[in-house]
């Protein structure tokens, strides 16, 4: 499948997650790419949009390596065995938590204002963006909003490889994802513009939907 940009995958997703609209979930969307398909998946569903800002924690001996990751309240989700396996330095993994977690807050300031999570007990979570390559820092997403004791949390992407789909869906209540295409070799393929998403237009979708919020939505 094909999508013409975040906007189409948007509006292509929302239809499969209709099911959860009576349950008044929450969408949480993934900067900056994954804010234009939540912002099209809360517009057609109706109900409110927040940001989940989730770092990773990049390998010294490789960056692109994801060794663990950073959650918005500051607190990390490690894979031991792998940092135990190429003995990475705890003062190294201290130093980047530091770093990721100020870089989360900085974001979450720049683009709501604010650095509060969203109220998240006994709520279904809708975890949104434009596709998954990796699936870690998704995992550790999940893994982290548990915490929070929502009522589900259920992954939606427009596209991701099959295998990490049955991973996530041991570790998500549910994983919605429209296509999940062979060869898989990057999000950006299965799309015809996938220009980067810029901070100023992750700023307007959230002002947009929060006036409609305010506007019970019409």
């Amino acid at each position: 499948m094909w999508f013409e940009d975040r906007t189409d995958a948007g509006q292509k997703l929302a239809p499969l997650l209709q099911k959860f609209k009576m349950e008044q979930p929450v969408v949480l969307a993934v900067p900056r790419g994954g804010v234009i398909v939540g912002g099209e998946v809360a517009r057609e569903l109706q109900i409110p949009l927040d940001i989940l800002i989730v770092r990773k924690i990049g390998a010294p001996f490789n960056p692109e390596v994801a060794i663990g990751a950073v959650l918005p309240d500051g607190s990390a989700v490690l894979d031991t065995v792998l940092i135990k396996k190429a003995n990475i330095a705890d003062q190294y993994i201290k130093q980047v938590i530091e770093e990721q977690t100020a870089e989360i807050r900085r974001r979450q300031r720049l683009y709501k204002g604010t650095e509060e999570m969203p109220l998240l007990a006994d709520k279904t979570v809708i975890i949104v963006d434009d596709g998954i390559a990796t699936g870690y820092t998704m995992e550790a997403a999940i893994l982290g909003l548990r915490k929070y004791k929502p009522q589900a949390i259920i992954v939606a992407v427009p596209v991701a490889p099959r295998e990490i789909v049955e991973r996530l869906q041991k570790v998500a209540d549910e994983v919605v994802c429209l296509d999940t295409p062979e060869p898989f070799f990057a999000v950006g393929q299965f799309y015809q513009n996938f220009t980067q998403t810029s901070d100023d237009e992750v700023i307007r979708i959230l002002q947009k939907r929060a006036e409609a919020k305010q506007g019970n939505f019409l």
